[in-house]
């Protein structure tokens, strides 16, 4: 069975600026995603499709696609302000896409069978690409039995920044290790003595476990998770469509489809080592990071 991997590049980094998509990560010119590409080749993705915004399609092909076209599948969604569900249509004043779940929908004319979603700026680890493929494969869907897709968690200790505060989704798993809900903390922060403090949805501080189980944004999806989205992005414009910096986020659908019964999450948990860039000190870490990893795993040979 053919298996997609979704990419979605279309965001701007807002703290660290510019296109950190294509941003060089490495001495020869690398970037994150190169590292990603690689790992899902290698893992058995069998095609990549990138989320993308129109006016940024012929520096990402160059940069990106064409190195790539001759050792997997690539394809293109667009995501844009236009493109709603019907009957909705954009504000005069909106001037930015609608959000993660929205990134996602636009996929939707493109893929027909399971398939995962990464972000483009993040590295996952080649593990985690494997584990995920694997899963890919083993779903099937039901019509008469609730959604299933999958997580890749990682340790929030593995994820923080030497140089700010992170915003993280810090997972609550049921007995059965399936997502029972994701929690977003903000100012997520290692302070003195080895402690990890975040604020929750409530604005209090809060002391965390290093080993609290984090989404990356690293998921696996059955194709029914398009007319989810699509019902849940309406309702969302339903009342959010007049604010122009309003977004539809992923994780917000996913405990949605999770609270009513309609989806049930497996989580995967990866030994693989994350690393991203938040600021643009982080740069200097994921570089060192990425020497250490490439001494044991192969990258860019055929």
């Amino acid at each position: 069975m053919e298996t997609k991997l979704l990419v979605l590049a279309a965001g701007m980094g807002s703290r660290y600026g510019g296109l950190k998509q294509i941003d060089a990560i490495s001495d020869d010119g690398k970037t994150i995603l190169d590292y990603s590409i690689d790992d899902a080749i290698r893992a058995g993705f069998s095609s990549i499709v990138f989320v993308i915004r129109k006016d940024f399609s012929e520096a990402f092909d160059a940069k990106i696609g064409t190195h790539y076209k001759s050792k997997i599948s690539i394809q293109y969604a667009y995501q844009s302000i236009d493109d709603l569900p019907q009957p909705f249509c954009a504000p005069e004043n909106r001037s930015k896409p609608w959000g993660t779940a929205q990134a996602i929908w636009s996929a939707r004319d493109l893929i027909h069978t399971p398939f995962a979603v990464i972000n483009a700026d993040d590295f996952y680890g080649r593990d985690a690409f494997k584990q995920m493929q694997r899963f890919c494969q083993s779903m099937t869907e039901d019509a008469n039995q609730p959604m299933l897709a999958g997580l890749a968690t990682y340790a929030l200790s593995n994820t923080l920044s030497k140089n700010g505060t992170v915003n993280r989704g810090v997972c609550t798993l049921n007995e059965n290790q399936q997502l029972k809900k994701i929690e977003e903390y903000t100012k997520i922060q290692l302070i003195e003595g080895g402690i990890i403090s975040g604020q929750n949805a409530s604005q209090n501080l809060t002391e965390l476990s290093p080993e609290a189980p984090v989404s990356m944004n690293f998921w696996a999806f059955s194709p029914g998770i398009f007319s989810s989205l699509e019902q849940y992005f309406a309702e969302f414009l339903k009342t959010q469509i007049q604010d122009p910096n309003s977004e539809c986020y992923l994780p917000n659908a996913i405990d949605a489809f999770i609270q009513s019964g309609a989806l049930i999450c497996e989580t995967i948990k990866t030994n693989s080592q994350w690393l991203g860039i938040t600021y643009p000190q982080d740069k200097v870490q994921v570089k060192k990071a990425l020497a250490e990893i490439t001494k044991t795993s192969i990258y860019f040979e055929d």
